[in-house]
């Protein structure tokens, strides 16, 4: 017998309640097995879990509850009418993950390798409608082969309607995809329509075309994993939030992203009660951020120092590794941190980095998660290949996601804030609600050297000693405009504080928003750009 035989269920008496139960017994242990015996062992067999392994390991014990398990197509033609399994090769429904509902559906690759047909799509509409009905979170687990070529049509009208619900339950709902085995065509869009990708290695590829397509139009030869692996949609296109060795391992890191985020957009994150000290001071900051502005350090020790534990959840850590995107606690309460890596390309802003930064603040106000931005810039990257790709439209990406973000938002100068990136990274001009910075803050319109360069560029030149005439007037410049207090004393920083400091001021004055309320104009939406 064949994986896509279908097993007969043998006929029960219709005599008594007793007997059409033993009846559903039987139906409901084939839809649960599958189509032939050792499905789920060739699914290991492929170094995957089965989907209903893979719920169970995502869902709380115990708590998932199935709809439709006897759901099969309708379709005929190609033998599909001789291959009718129960399920239709997704498992749908919904449960718990530390104790809050979750929907979720499951790709069953042993059916058909997953594809979509019209029962197939039309069961993961229910879960979806029923996820906007509830106010709950969505989690999509993928392992399937693209569309039913049997069923035509049919196949692609499923998706545009899951592709449907995914725009409307966008910033109403988290969506979460996890990719677990092949996601080819116009499949990937949904993926790329949710708020988190997750990929596990080496068993899960995404892309538009495959190999051998790619390989017939453009010459270019590469394997599936090159192509669209985990690692490449992590580190390189940035589709992916994370990848990962293993499905364990990915799904807890998915159970811990939901436990960072509310329900629907009309909650607030989940609490925890803290055990962590709220005024509990950073000695360390002192010696973490160097005072030279062109010495390199690591973010992340800074952001440790400063949340609940040391304990943050990164988002995208592999790509545009300049900008770090995290969700983190201050006093038990969940606060999205956005802050300029120094230890990657000097924490510049590029490309790649505002359209990080973008998506995470438009994430982060749609799901009502306040925004702490940790500011160390020295300006946007400079290039003819930055200029040539659009910077000044990228780059603007992250402009209107701040400025059109109406959550509690404080900003924090750690040293360097430099020209149109200063402005940028939520300064106060934007609309931060507090703008705070350290003694060792410089902000300015570009760094001293070029500011002297440009203003004292006739004077340099004239001179007879350029370089001591330089070397005063940069010296000149830094005393006069870039010292710690000039923007606080135009009112443009709200106060300049000991970066001791800094978690006890960011505690209470979060706390002092929380009632925040902003009215945005009206209108059908923005023209953002794209």
């Amino acid at each position: 017998m064949t994986v896509m035989e279908e097993r007969v269920v043998p006929p029960a008496p219709p005599d008594t309640t007793r007997s059409r139960l033993a009846e559903l017994r039987v139906i409901r242990e084939l839809a649960h097995e599958g189509p032939a015996p050792g499905g789920g062992d060739q699914q290991h067999a492929r170094g995957k879990l089965t989907a209903r392994e893979r719920v169970e390991l995502l869902l709380d014990e115990g708590s998932f509850t199935e709809i439709e398990p006897l759901r099969r197509h309708r379709a005929t033609g190609f033998g599909l009418e001789a291959r009718r399994p129960y399920t239709d090769g997704v498992v749908t429904g919904w449960g718990t993950i530390h104790g809050r509902t979750v929907f979720v559906y499951a790709h069953d690759f042993r059916i058909f390798g997953g594809a979509l047909g019209e029962a197939h799509a039309a069961k993961i509409h229910k879960v979806m409608d029923l996820a906007l009905t509830a106010g709950a979170p969505l989690v999509s687990l993928n392992d399937g082969a693209g569309a039913r070529i049997q069923e035509g049509v049919s196949a692609l009208a499923g998706y545009g309607g899951i592709f449907t619900r995914n725009v409307a339950a966008s910033g109403v709902l988290p969506q979460i995809s996890v990719m677990l085995g092949p996601c080819a065509g116009g499949a990937a869009y949904s993926p790329a329509l949710t708020d988190f990708v997750f990929m596990v290695r080496d068993i899960a590829q995404m892309f538009i075309t495959g190999p051998d397509v790619v390989q017939a139009v453009t010459g270019e030869k590469v394997d599936h994993d090159g192509l669209g692996g985990a690692d490449v949609h992590a580190g390189v296109s940035g589709v992916a939030a994370g990848a990962y060795d293993d499905e364990a391992s990915c799904l807890e890191d998915v159970r811990h992203l939901l436990s960072l985020l509310p329900s629907n957009n009309r909650e607030l994150p989940p609490r925890e009660e803290p055990s962590d000290d709220p005024e509990r001071r950073c000695e360390a900051l002192l010696d973490l951020v160097p005072a030279e502005p062109n010495q390199a350090y690591d973010i992340h020790r800074v952001i440790e120092e400063i949340v609940d534990d040391g304990d943050f959840f990164e988002v995208q850590p592999a790509w545009a590794a300049n900008l770090v995107c995290a969700l983190a606690r201050l006093d038990g309460h969940v606060v999205a941190l956005v802050a300029n890596q120094p230890a990657a390309t000097a924490g510049v802003l590029d490309i790649a980095a505002s359209e990080k930064g973008a998506r995470f603040v438009q994430f982060c106000d749609a799901f009502n998660i306040p925004l702490v931005t940790l500011v160390d810039v020295p300006g946007f990257l400079p290039g003819v290949g930055q200029e040539h790709a659009g910077i000044i439209r990228h780059g603007a990406k992250l402009l209107y996601a701040y400025c059109n973000a109406t959550v509690p938002r404080v900003s924090v100068v750690l040293r360097k804030a430099y020209g149109g990136a200063y402005i940028v990274m939520d300064s106060r001009s934007i609309g931060a609600d507090l703008a705070l910075a350290w003694p060792t803050n410089e902000i300015a319109v570009m760094g001293a050297e070029g500011a002297a360069n440009v203003v004292f560029r006739r004077e340099i030149a004239a001179a007879e000693d350029p370089q001591a005439v330089r070397a005063r007037r940069i010296a000149e410049y830094k005393s006069e405009l870039m010292h710690p207090y000039y923007a606080a004393e135009r009112g443009l920083v709200d106060d300049v504080i000991d970066p001791r400091d800094t978690r006890a001021v960011l505690i209470r004055s979060l706390a002092m928003l929380r009632a925040k309320h902003a009215d945005l104009p009206s209108r059908k939406h923005g023209n953002q750009p794209v």
